[in-house]
């Protein structure tokens, strides 16, 4: 891996009319022709995204969107897609045709502070038509940032990354740790890795790569087998490990071979805490035991993969829910960033660790699922769960393991 993965940058939204420059300007912000530009309405249909370093933030993922405004059946659908692009967005940039402001911007603006994104508004074009001054006066006294622009003559470009930078998170500049905060220096990690027909030619998977790194960072040791070597090599072992990381899919061989004072736990799991809300993903678990004959599970991904004649999703966590709850159980799976708005008719969504999403799209969908009283856990837990060994794994986590236990308790 030579660059930051998509699922860990800052994701900022482009939202505005069609027209309005939003193309333009992101190609201004990037200094490349990354979008489309044309005179004609609609050019852009899907949103594109753009991968970009930008100081001070870091890395970032710039996502350019239809506009908001076209209203015939194809624009529509363009709209819909560009709305679902706030799941993942961190900031908005709200971008106006200097001397226009109405109801499209108004329900930007709400929909933005429904979603609790920070955002700013760009008059662009300003070298034709600067907006009015009430409208500015009205923006200033609700707290709002503007920043004026002409993105075709590259004027106010670095007011905009200024702008950017104030808006960003807090933690955007001190990333959560994966694991490096339960680690002390000289420490030893044990991975174990399963390499079956899931794990990629010539490399490991994204959670494998980020925990060996975050280990390292915390001048730790990480020590990588196979779960076919794992005993043998615990046993070797002259250092006692503080943690161990396993496969979900071997979760309870390894906890069997591993002693009780050794905490361990699961790539999973650790994803779940690091872009999602491990507490929640943890009292959703106990859904599983309430799940009855012909109640509906979504089973969702946040990337598309091939799925393999074994897949985890589709084969195995299905089997195995119907094998502890009950054999006729409606599943359905969704993969990629398509999310229904609908979730009343499941019990229970199970989801995948998210390595490709970022954490505003995971807890979007986790909001979405709470505010509609459908419980929500993640694959590691449930696989957890359903093996027995759930408290086992949760130990490392104490609130998370005290969120399962009132659950199931209660």
């Amino acid at each position: 891996m030579i660059e930051t993965p998509k699922g860990l940058r800052l994701h900022i939204g482009l939202y505005g009319r069609r027209n309005v420059g939003k193309s333009s300007l992101l190609n201004a912000l990037v200094g490349q022709q990354v979008s489309i530009v044309s005179q004609h309405p609609g050019t852009t249909t899907d949103p594109v995204e753009k991968v970009q370093e930008l100081a001070p933030i870091g890395p970032v993922v710039f996502i350019d969107t239809a506009g908001i405004d076209d209203e015939d059946s194809l624009g529509r659908l363009r709209k819909e897609r560009s709305l679902q692009a706030l799941d993942r967005t961190d900031i908005a940039l709200l971008v106006v045709e200097g001397h226009v402001w109405g109801d499209y911007e108004e329900q930007l603006v709400a929909l933005f502070a429904e979603r609790k994104i920070p955002f700013a508004v760009v008059f662009n074009k300003t070298d034709l038509a600067m907006p009015s001054a009430a409208t500015v006066a009205g923006l200033h006294k609700a707290g709002t940032r503007t920043v004026y622009v002409s993105a075709l003559q590259s004027q106010g470009i670095e007011a905009i990354k200024i702008a950017l930078a104030e808006l960003a998170p807090e933690d955007r500049f001190a990333q959560p740790r994966l694991l490096g905060d339960l680690l002390a220096a000289g420490d030893l990690v044990v991975l174990v890795v399963p390499i079956d027909l899931g794990a990629p030619k010539g490399r490991l998977i994204l959670p494998q790569v980020q925990a060996i790194r975050d280990i390292l960072d915390s001048n730790a040791s990480c020590l990588v087998v196979k779960e076919s070597e794992y005993a043998g090599i615990l046993n070797g072992q002259t250092r006692r490990p503080k943690l161990v990381v396993c496969d979900s899919q071997v979760v309870r061989t390894i906890a069997q071979q591993t002693p009780a004072d050794i905490k361990l736990t699961t790539f999973s799991i650790l994803m779940a805490r690091f872009k999602g809300d491990l507490d929640k993903f943890a009292r959703g678990v106990a859904a599983i035991e309430t799940l009855r004959p012909h109640d509906q599970v979504l089973i969702a991904e946040s990337c598309s993969h091939h799925p393999l004649a074994d897949d985890i999703g589709r084969v195995k966590i299905p089997g195995w829910l119907r094998q502890y709850a009950s054999k006729d159980l409606h599943i359905d799976n969704l993969a990629g960033r398509e999310f229904p708005e609908d979730l009343s008719l499941y019990k229970l969504i199970i989801h995948c660790g998210g390595c490709t999403a970022n954490r505003k799209q995971m807890l979007t969908r986790l909001y979405r699922a709470e505010q509609q009283q459908v419980a929500m856990t993640n694959y590691g837990l449930a696989i957890s769960y359903m093996q027995g060994v759930l408290p086992r794994v949760l130990d490392p986590f104490p609130t998370a393991r005290a969120a399962y236990l009132a659950a199931v308790q209660g």
